[in-house]
């Protein structure tokens, strides 16, 4: 009987001790108000005295280099996906073009947790990139936990920098 008891209470034990804390919850970002503009006429281009052919521009790396997330949190937001999937397209349409994606986390967490949640932060992003036209080929990730703050506080302002994957160049 006394076993019986004592494997119940053990039973009880571990299940309290693996439950998941709660998570932050993520709200999705409202919509910015649109206005009706007035129609534009088009600008009156004179003809071209020439005819030399044009070189297409290369198209620019995108500008916004980092998605950042809540706290706890691996997926990639839906404020960043459009800056992200840009990327993607833009690897897509440059084969020899080569990234590394950078997982960060803030300072809260033992520092074996942050490198784990900083490298699924990467490759959330990576995943995101490949399905918007990268290869997989192009793309390297690596974590740096909390080792790499982009803001030195202590408070939620300088943690919600903190939390993010930046996308650089090589």
């Amino acid at each position: 009987m006394k076993k019986i008891i004592l494997g119940f209470v053990l039973v009880n034990l571990l299940a309290a001790c693996a439950s998941e804390p709660a998570k932050e919850e993520v709200s999705e970002p409202t919509p910015a108000p649109t206005e009706a503009a007035a129609p534009v006429a088009a600008p009156v281009e004179p003809a071209p005295t020439e005819t030399a052919p044009v070189a297409a521009a290369e198209p620019a790396i995108p500008e916004i280099r980092s998605a950042y997330f809540p706290f706890d949190v691996d997926a990639v937001q839906e404020s960043d996906r459009s800056a992200i999937q840009a990327h993607g397209e833009y690897l897509g349409n440059n084969p020899s073009a080569k990234v590394r994606v950078e997982g960060n986390a803030d300072e809260r967490g033992s520092s074996e947790y942050n490198l784990a949640l900083g490298q699924r932060r990467a490759n959330n992003v990576k995943k995101l990139l490949v399905l918007s036209g990268a290869k997989t080929s192009q793309i390297e990730t690596m974590s740096f936990g909390e080792e790499k703050p982009r803001a030195t506080g202590h408070d939620e302002a300088s943690w919600s920098q903190n939390r993010r994957a930046d996308i650089v160049y090589k």
